[in-house]
């Protein structure tokens, strides 16, 4: 996908209430990550690891200045021999306390040892954010929940990620006040550029 069709994409969902609710939700994920807290934690569901919205967030936190963004991928399985940041398993949610930012992506309904980790998670006072296909359980332990049933049809979770993923370090962005328009636009469409790159390309050696 070049930025071209990205562009088109966006133009086909401003008639929808997409980008605007992928804009709100990483808000919320924004200030969830507080410089001074505990991180962010990501985690999916047994048949589903969001390693893609993990290696996007990564490059979010470099490109808006906000290493807080950086997820720490945590695993329903974690095999012999993998490399330490894809060795975390779901014994890390045991420690999530206040401070600490669980964001659990689930297409579909999340098994209930994952629903009482997330219930755990909360109850030591971490916040909790959910990207879902509108489970209601996991629904109501989110502070802050996006649902995308999957009987709309009109998107699926993957493309909202993205959404998602791209929102998240908007506001990071650098602003140089009194530089001219033509630099701005052109800084501007640097960005589209690399997230039209981003949308497409597989994930990084490390992911």
């Amino acid at each position: 996908m070049d930025a071209v069709r990205v562009a088109l994409l966006r133009e086909v969902l401003a008639g929808t209430p997409w980008p605007g609710e992928a804009r709100r939700f990483a808000g919320s994920l924004r200030r969830a990550v507080v410089p001074a807290g505990g991180g962010l934690l990501l985690v999916g569901t047994e048949q589903y690891e969001p390693w893609h919205l993990a290696a996007h967030l990564v490059d979010e936190a470099a490109w808006s200045g906000q290493p807080e963004l950086a997820p720490t991928l945590v695993r329903h399985r974690v095999l012999p021999g993998e490399p330490p940041h894809l060795s975390v398993g779901l014994g890390r949610l045991e420690a999530a306390r206040r401070g600490h930012t669980l964001l659990v992506v689930a297409p579909q309904r999340p098994g209930e040892g994952l629903l009482e980790r997330v219930h755990d998670a909360r109850r030591a006072g971490a916040t909790v954010l959910s990207l879902d296909g509108g489970d209601a359980d996991l629904g109501a332990l989110a502070h802050d929940a996006l649902s995308v049933p999957a009987a709309d049809g009109a998107l699926d979770l993957d493309t909202v990620q993205h959404l998602v993923g791209a929102a998240a370090g908007e506001n990071g962005l650098p602003v140089r006040r009194g530089a001219g328009g033509a630099t701005g636009v052109r800084r501007l469409r640097d960005r589209l550029a690399r997230l039209a790159d981003q949308l497409t390309a597989p994930p990084p050696s490390r992911w």
